[in-house]
């Protein structure tokens, strides 16, 4: 296949139908009664010579088999009392079904003197008159039409049937010549970026746990990265990690890799052809997978279990809710002082007044906390989408964990939150909240939130999104370079590593806590950085690190941090943060070798080559497109497994949520009677990516049967 030139496809495409034939039929075409295809209507006479006592017999023995209730479409009768729960029905014609059927339910060859011996039936003028095949593949209840359409299966015959339609159609695409010399060495290359650069021991979760207890870990802070030794004499480090100078080497590489012509090319013809083999197979086996869905007791989209991955804490609660409980407060509590501003304390009351707003004032409209058209590309707007009424005092009192009032407003506000997903049993959430790095006490602060106001749910999760503020905080003076927001960041979580007593509220909500996200406006301009960067602790102008330097230094610290959790028996915490949402292609091409997942990644439709290589690394985003691609009730009970086996939540939890072996690739890891998802998408999701990475690996990919967790 040559990808370089011209475009051309020498593909030999072969649909293997499984099932609905038997082998003369794969070799014959279907099967045919004097020249009709067994199932479709027979409009002609029967031979001549038949005795009416015959006829009379066979009528008497026909009588006896009574159709099911309701056939499935496109399937005889016949097919449709295979796994019926009529037992009765079942062993009075169990001689017929033998005689006149094959296992899979298709007419054999004994079919033939079932329709010779066919009763003859009179008509007005007292002629004989055959019986119609398609007379015998009708429920009683349904009258039949020229064309043997059957009727759409009812409710209780498809429960009756097996859960999963495994009988579908499989595709077999694949190339009919040997690569070209200028594709070998592109898929050479294409193989050695994979395996150099995909760090997966990042992303790692041991399912166990052991008491927690002070180690003899030390730990030192050395060019903006922790290095952990054994204990404090030991220089042998533990846990070592790529250097800066590394990692900046590998992006540039991967960076010269994207931009080249030839690869490009090759990566837009393999996301082409993948996208037409999914459209071939929905074409093919759309019908199927409905009906393995309908098949699946008790579930739908909305009693599947699904998480919202991508939410920020300040906006969990839907812009009614936040309305009703700002009245609620403004009505039951206008005399609680709630900020200090300008010199004064003020009462929740006064500070109405002050805003010359009332409780009666407000509506949905005036809060004006949604996002609308305004926002798109216009991340100053959506910040601002946060204070309620466009007053920043409003946001501090309401939607701050760190105010006057300790956060009760918002403890309670989240609390509600907490009740309803409990409620609906069926949704589940990862909230973002904000840790800046301005102190190092902010880790105490948040924790201490959390466990004093219990703040705590099985359907609910954290994540702590950094924001990428080192210029404000620069010119405010509250740092003097970047390496003090490294300090303050993770130095708390390694003391806390390796003596949970030092600090206790933080140790129990580091439990909860499954992701690290780096958050801000990814359009402002930036300069790309390169491989002889200065260190952080050189960094001390005013100008914010690029996007890709934030990343390292989040990733390299992590990476340490995860590694002693897990030596101790600790949960980890992946790394997860927006990427691609604007910006430079640089910041995916930095969260590939780094992250487990990302949030956004809009930007994979300008480079083919990097979102090939997502594809292929199988690093999951978080987009919200149902109305844009009309995705169906199948793509969405996808998504909504695909949701929660991103998410962070235990192994436990997704093991009853989506099934014991959800770890496990294709349609082992599947469970339809609690994800709706038809085996027959896993099965074809697990194929073609297979058959991508034998590509890419020359025909000698050694692929895991289970994912990395």
């Amino acid at each position: 296949m040559d990808f370089t030139g011209e475009a051309r496809l020498p593909c030999q495409m072969l649909w293997l139908i499984h099932g609905g034939m038997d082998g003369d039929e794969k070799r014959n075409g279907p099967m045919q009664v004097d020249g009709i295809p067994v199932g479709l209507p027979s409009l002609h006479t029967l031979p001549e010579g038949n005795s009416a006592a015959h006829a009379s017999s066979t009528k008497r023995n026909l009588i006896r088999l009574t159709s099911p209730k309701s056939p499935v479409a496109s399937a005889n009768a016949f097919e449709s009392v295979e796994g019926s729960d009529d037992e009765n029905n079942m062993k009075d014609n169990a001689n017929l079904t033998t005689t006149y059927l094959h296992t899979n339910g298709n007419a054999g060859p004994e079919s033939k003197n079932l329709y010779e011996n066919l009763p003859d039936h009179t008509n007005a003028n007292g002629e004989q008159m055959s019986i119609p095949a398609s007379s015998m593949i009708r429920s009683h209840s349904v009258s039949g039409d020229l064309h043997g359409v059957q009727p759409d299966p009812i409710a209780a015959d498809i429960l009756r049937k097996e859960p999963e339609q495994e009988t579908f159609a499989r595709l077999i695409i694949s190339p009919n010549e040997v690569p070209s010399p200028d594709e070998m060495e592109l898929l050479h290359g294409r193989r050695k970026l994979y395996l150099t650069l995909v760090p997966r021991s990042l992303i790692q979760t041991h399912f166990f746990y052991a008491p927690e207890g002070k180690s003899d870990h030390y730990f030192e802070m050395q060019d903006g990265v922790i290095h952990v030794y054994r204990n404090k004499d030991s220089r042998e480090e533990l846990f070592p990690v790529a250097d800066a100078t590394t990692f900046f080497t590998d992006l540039h590489h991967i960076l010269r890799v994207i931009a080249a012509g030839n690869i490009r090319t090759l990566c837009h013809h393999r996301l082409n052809l993948l996208e037409q083999k999914f459209n071939l197979h929905l074409m093919l086996n759309a019908d199927r997978e409905f009906l393995a869905q309908k098949s699946a007791p008790h579930r739908d989209f909305y009693n599947v279990r699904k998480v919202d991955t991508h939410v920020h804490h300040s906006a969990c609660m839907n812009q009614k809710h936040l309305l009703r409980f700002i009245k609620s407060k403004l009505r039951k509590e206008p005399d609680e002082v709630v900020i200090f501003r300008d010199g004064t304390y003020l009462t929740l009351k006064e500070v109405f007044e002050s805003l010359d707003l009332t409780g009666n004032d407000l509506n949905v409209d005036l809060l004006d906390v949604h996002a609308d058209k305004s926002t798109f590309h216009r991340f100053d707007k959506f910040n601002l989408k946060y204070n309620p009424c466009g007053q920043s005092r409003l946001r501090e009192i309401f939607l701050k964990q760190d105010n006057l009032i300790q956060g009760r407003f918002l403890a309670e506000l989240t609390k509600q939150v907490f009740s309803d997903l409990d409620a609906s049993k069926y949704q589940m959430a990862e909230y973002r909240i904000s840790i800046y790095g301005r102190k190092q006490s902010e880790w105490d602060q948040l924790a201490s939130w959390i466990v004093n106001n219990e703040l705590y749910s099985d359907n609910v999760v954290w994540l702590i999104q950094l924001p990428r503020l080192y210029n404000i905080y620069k010119e405010m003076g509250i740092v003097t370079s970047f390496q003090n927001i490294l300090d303050n960041i993770f130095i708390p979580l390694f003391e806390v590593t390796v003596d949970p007593d030092s600090h206790p509220q933080l140790h129990v909500f580091l439990k909860q806590v499954v992701g690290l996200d780096l958050v801000d406006d990814e359009s402002k301009p930036e300069r790309r950085p390169t491989k002889h960067m200065p260190t952080p602790a050189q960094w001390t102008n005013v100008f914010n690190p690029a996007y890709s330097y934030y990343v390292y230094y989040c990733y390299a610290n992590l990476y340490t941090l995860n590694k002693l959790r897990e030596s101790k028996g600790m949960s980890t915490i992946k790394f997860r943060p927006h990427s691609g949402e604007a910006g430079d292609i640089d910041h995916l091409a930095a969260t590939f070798l780094t992250t487990h997942n990302i949030a956004h990644g809009i930007n994979l439709r300008k480079s083919p080559v990097l979102q090939y290589l997502y594809y292929l690394a199988q690093i999951g985003l978080a987009i919200i497109a149902a109305s844009v691609w009309k995705l169906t009730s199948c793509d969405l009970c996808e998504i909504a497994r695909n949701s929660v086996y991103q998410s962070g939540f235990s192994h436990a939890l997704k093991s009853h949520w989506i099934g014991k072996g959800y770890y496990k690739r294709g349609p082992d890891g599947n469970d339809i009677q609690k994800t709706n998802v038809p085996h027959i998408r896993l099965e074809f999701r697990d194929t073609i990516w297979r058959e991508e990475m034998r590509q890419v690996y020359l025909g000698k990919a050694n692929i895991p049967e289970e994912f990395d967790m």
